[in-house]
């Protein structure tokens, strides 16, 4: 049996993204104690000394937002400037709002597309501009038959959107990012991170070595994964799996990947010109994915030959 390193993540209770998650979650408590049928889309955010809950939520609970923060603070164990954030004397700020009523509950078959739209048009015009203009360019016709099932804005008028409509944050869409739940993710986001930070660099590099190894011809499926330690330039493991597609071993695989590829941030940096800025580069990614696009500025993109002796 073949023995490899394969590294997952997780944090505890006082990383600041699960300290909003508890935080997010202590008021959806609250909300339904008191009120079953409330309806709650709670975000939280926090930095030094400070914790903003905002979002949506419509509900006959009488709810003291700004107490629920601080005693989740202090029972999480913030009870103090020395640690960033104190329970009883950090600043709350509380930005809720009722839930907008153009939400509502879908079954989903085949095709289901959701998009905001100017008061004056019909959901008739919208259904035939959605299919002329982006159902038909996306999705190959012999895919399409007279079975097939569309939902185009079920729940009807989609006038109340962006941040009217919904709350925002920063790393809340990964999945969409990479590969929609088909590979798997480290659960670090990309946007708003430059390339010291592995979460981005990292993913780019790991993105450019599978997609090389099937150009390459080794393998018909690929996913490759690397993991890192602050500080520490060289990664802990770099793991490859190729799902039984490989034409040669795995571990032969993963030796021509470690001979092609460098996978130390400064050197990913330069190989993938990621201190390049300017001109929207990484604007672009941050909406449609990071991966599949046909973009010279996606520079993670562009098959490597690698060096290899075919059998």
């Amino acid at each position: 049996m073949e023995t490899f390193l394969f590294t997952s993540e997780s944090v505890n209770e006082g990383h600041p993204d699960k300290l909003c998650d508890q935080i997010s979650d202590a008021v959806l408590d609250a909300c339904l104690a008191q009120d079953p049928d409330s309806k709650v889309a709670c975000e939280t955010c926090t930095k030094t000394n400070m914790v903003m809950v905002f979002g949506e939520i419509t509900t006959k609970a009488n709810v003291d937002y700004e107490k629920i923060v601080r005693e989740t603070c202090r029972t999480i164990g913030f009870v103090s400037d020395d640690v960033g954030l104190d329970a009883d004397n950090c600043k709350v700020l509380v930005n809720i709002e009722q839930q907008s009523p153009d939400i509502a509950q879908v079954r989903v078959h085949t095709v289901l597309i959701s998009t905001q739209h100017d008061e004056t048009v019909t959901n008739d015009e919208i259904a035939a501009d959605l299919k002329e203009h982006v159902i038909k360019p996306v999705i190959p016709e012999k895919y399409l038959d007279e079975k097939t099932i569309f939902h185009l804005n079920p729940s009807g008028r989609f006038v109340i959107g962006g941040p009217h409509g919904d709350a925002g944050l920063t790393g809340r869409k990964i999945i969409i990012d990479t590969y929609g739940g088909w590979g798997a993710h480290g659960g670090g986001a990309f946007s708003g991170k430059d390339p010291t930070k592995v979460d981005r660099s990292g993913a780019y590099i790991v993105r450019q070595a599978a997609k090389s190894i099937v150009a390459n011809g080794l393998a018909r499926r690929c996913i490759v994964q690397v993991s890192y330690a602050i500080g520490v330039p060289e990664p802990l493991s770099v793991f490859v799996d190729t799902y039984g597609t490989g034409k040669i071993p795995d571990k032969e695989i993963l030796k021509i990947v470690k001979e092609n590829f460098d996978f130390r941030p400064g050197m990913i940096t330069i190989h993938l010109d990621l201190k390049r800025g300017g001109g929207g580069r990484f604007l672009k990614t941050a909406a449609y994915g990071h991966f599949g696009r046909d973009d010279p500025d996606f520079t993670w993109e562009v098959v490597k030959p690698l060096k290899w002796e075919k059998p």
